[in-house]
């Protein structure tokens, strides 16, 4: 049977579960509930498994804290013997308007750490999934940015775009990355050129996720 590591990127524990920075989780949650499947604590992270016509899903949501996020993608790459064509790593952008979806078969990390950390360990020849949380915040207030809690008004966006990436997901995996870009991703119209906050030039999360000293 074909297995698919899908991982999404944030940071465990409950102070954080509602925030920006924890998109990559929110979709896998909103995906295993979908499933009717629940995640177990194992090592590096909470993992679920699922299986979509004859190919086996295995969801990690790691618990390394953002930073360190490549760890519990190299363990489990290894520990199921996938192949990092299977791979697909769902994580916020700062750099994408709120809401809006990005999949890439491969590329630099940009400044985000948790995908900085994948690199570092694994390369650059994976799929990711970018899903937009826009910048509305001030100079400087970057970290508090990420590391709060999506609004009511934010959620009433972002809940489609769970859908969405819920289908790109599944598409991931039957039809491959490049059938699934081609369907999924769009043109930038005007408001998506420029960002939500109209500050041209900011992408990614470039300032450290965790908490000091919790890298593990």
């Amino acid at each position: 049977m074909d297995k698919y590591l899908i991982v999404g990127l944030g940071n465990p524990g409950a102070e954080y579960a509602n925030t920006r920075h924890n998109t990559g989780f929110m979709i896998l949650d909103a995906f295993a509930k979908a499933s009717n499947i629940v995640f177990e604590d194992k090592r590096y992270g909470y993992v679920a498994e699922t299986t979509l016509r004859g190919r086996k899903l295995i969801l990690l949501k790691p618990t390394t804290y953002m930073n360190l996020s490549g760890n519990a993608v190299r363990y489990w790459l290894n520990k199921e013997n996938i192949d990092e064509s299977r791979l697909l790593v769902i994580v916020d952008d700062l750099s994408l308007p709120l809401g809006s979806l990005r999949l890439k078969g491969k590329g630099s990390a940009g400044t985000h750490n948790g995908l900085g950390h994948i690199q570092q360990l694994i390369g650059q020849a994976y799929a990711r999934l970018r899903v937009g949380i826009g910048n509305d915040y001030p100079m400087g207030g970057q970290v508090d940015y990420v590391l709060g809690d999506f609004t009511s008004d934010e959620m009433l966006v972002m809940q489609p775009a769970f859908e969405t990436a819920q289908d790109i997901i599944r598409s991931f995996v039957l039809a491959g990355v490049n059938i699934t870009m081609n369907q999924f991703n769009k043109k930038p119209g005007k408001a998506e050129k420029s960002g939500t906050s109209g500050k041209p030039g900011e992408s990614g999360t470039s300032e450290k996720s965790e908490e000091p000293g919790k890298t593990s």
